[in-house]
C-alpha cells in the first residue's frame, strides 16, 4: 500500500485525521453575500476589495495559497511586497460585480499545481509583477467597456513584459495530521535584481468581536536558543497549543485581526493595532502600526530580499501542534 494509500483509509476510519488541515481559505471573502450586512443587500458596495486589507472577516478569510483546519480557526497564507506597491499584495486582486464587464473577475495568474486526496503534499504557482501592480488601470479599462467587448487583463497591461515578474512557489509537506513544513521559493524571471518582501502570515479568524463566549486567541513570540530560528506559539480555545517555525526571518510582526475603525468608519479603534498594522508598518515605516510586545492574533516572519536575475531565494517554515518540532528536520 502507498503512503497515499494508507493516509485514505486512516482517514476514512476515522484513525488519522490527515484532512483536519488543507487548502481551505478562499480565494475571496470580500464582496460576498455570507458578509454583506446592508439595508439594500449590495454585497460588492459593502464589502469591496478596497476594505478587505484593514476590516475583519466574520464568516470566513482569504489569502494567497491559504491553508487552515477545518474550522477556520487558525489560517496561514502569503503575502508579498515588490518595493512599488501601494499595499502589501495579501489577496487575490479582481473586479466586483459591478466593475467587471461580465460580472466578477479575478485580475491575476495564479496556478494549482499539485494537491494530494489528503492535502498530505501541495503546490501553488503565483506570479508577482516587479512593476507597481496596475489596478486603477484594470478598474478603468475594464470599466468602459461593454458585454460585447473582451475583458481588460493583465497580460494587457506590460506588467510581465520582458519578464519582469517573480514567480512564487509555496508548496506544502504534512509531517503529521496537524504538522506541516512549508516552503516559499521565489524566482526572479527578469534580467536585473529586484527586490521582494516575503511575509508568510498566521492569524486567527475573528469570532471573538461576534460571540461573548469564545475566549480570545492569542499568539506571541517565544524566545528559542536555536540559531537562525524564530518561534511563533499560538492558542486557540479548539486547536490548543500551535507553533510557527520560521528559519532566518528579519524580525517577526506582530498586530491584532481587528478592524480599523478609525480608517474606515472615523471611529474609534478597539486597539492601537488593527489588521492593516503589518501593512503600515512595511509600507509605511510605521512602527507604532505593530504591536512591540510580541503578542497579537496576526503574525507575519519578514523576509527582505534583493533576487538577481533568474536566481532564487528560499523559505522554510513549519507550523505544527508539536513543539518538539522546533529544530527538528
Amino acid at each position: 500500500m502507498k503512503a497515499e494509500e494508507k493516509r485514505l483509509e486512516e482517514a476514512q476510519t476515522r484513525q488519522k485525521d490527515w484532512k483536519l488541515w488543507g487548502p481551505y481559505v478562499s480565494e475571496r471573502a470580500w464582496g460576498t453575500v455570507r458578509e454583506d450586512y446592508s439595508s439594500d443587500g449590495a454585497a460588492w458596495n459593502y464589502f469591496p476589495f478596497e476594505h478587505a486589507s484593514s476590516k475583519a472577516f466574520r464568516w470566513n478569510e482569504d489569502g494567497i495559497a491559504g491553508i487552515c483546519d477545518r474550522k477556520q480557526r487558525i489560517c496561514f497564507a502569503l503575502s508579498l511586497w515588490n518595493g512599488k506597491d501601494a499595499f502589501l499584495k495579501e489577496r487575490l486582486f479582481g473586479l466586483g460585480g459591478n466593475d467587471g464587464g461580465h460580472g466578477e473577475d479575478v485580475k491575476e495568474y495564479y496556478f494549482y499545481a499539485d494537491n494530494t486526496p489528503t492535502h498530505s503534499y501541495m503546490k501553488f504557482l503565483y506570479k508577482y509583477p516587479q512593476s507597481e501592480f496596475p489596478y486603477e488601470k484594470l478598474y478603468k479599462e475594464n470599466g468602459e467597456r461593454n458585454k460585447t467587448q473582451s475583458e481588460y487583463e493583465l497580460m494587457d497591461t506590460g506588467m510581465f513584459d520582458e519578464d519582469k515578474y517573480f514567480d512564487v512557489f509555496v508548496e506544502y509537506a504534512k509531517a503529521d495530521t496537524e504538522d506541516v513544513c512549508i516552503k516559499i521559493m521565489a524566482t526572479n524571471r527578469g534580467s536585473e535584481t529586484a527586490p521582494l518582501h516575503i511575509l508568510p502570515t498566521v492569524w486567527f479568524r475573528n469570532r471573538w468581536s461576534w460571540y461573548e463566549k469564545s475566549e480570545k486567541p492569542q499568539m506571541e513570540e517565544v524566545k528559542i536558543t536555536a540559531e537562525n530560528l524564530s518561534l511563533i506559539h499560538l492558542w486557540e480555545e479548539k486547536r490548543g497549543d500551535f507553533y510557527l517555525i520560521s528559519g532566518g526571518a528579519s524580525r517577526l510582526l506582530f498586530t491584532e485581526n481587528a478592524t480599523n475603525f478609525e480608517k474606515l468608519y472615523g471611529g474609534k479603534n478597539e486597539s492601537p493595532f488593527a489588521k492593516d498594522g503589518i501593512n503600515d508598518f512595511v509600507i509605511n515605516k510605521k512602527e507604532t502600526a505593530v504591536n512591540p510586545q510580541k503578542t497579537g492574533t496576526k503574525a507575519a516572519a519578514h523576509y527582505v530580499f534583493d533576487i538577481a536575475p533568474q536566481a532564487s531565494e528560499t523559505v522554510y517554515l513549519r507550523l505544527s501542534s508539536k513543539q518538539s518540532a522546533v529544530g527538528s528536520d
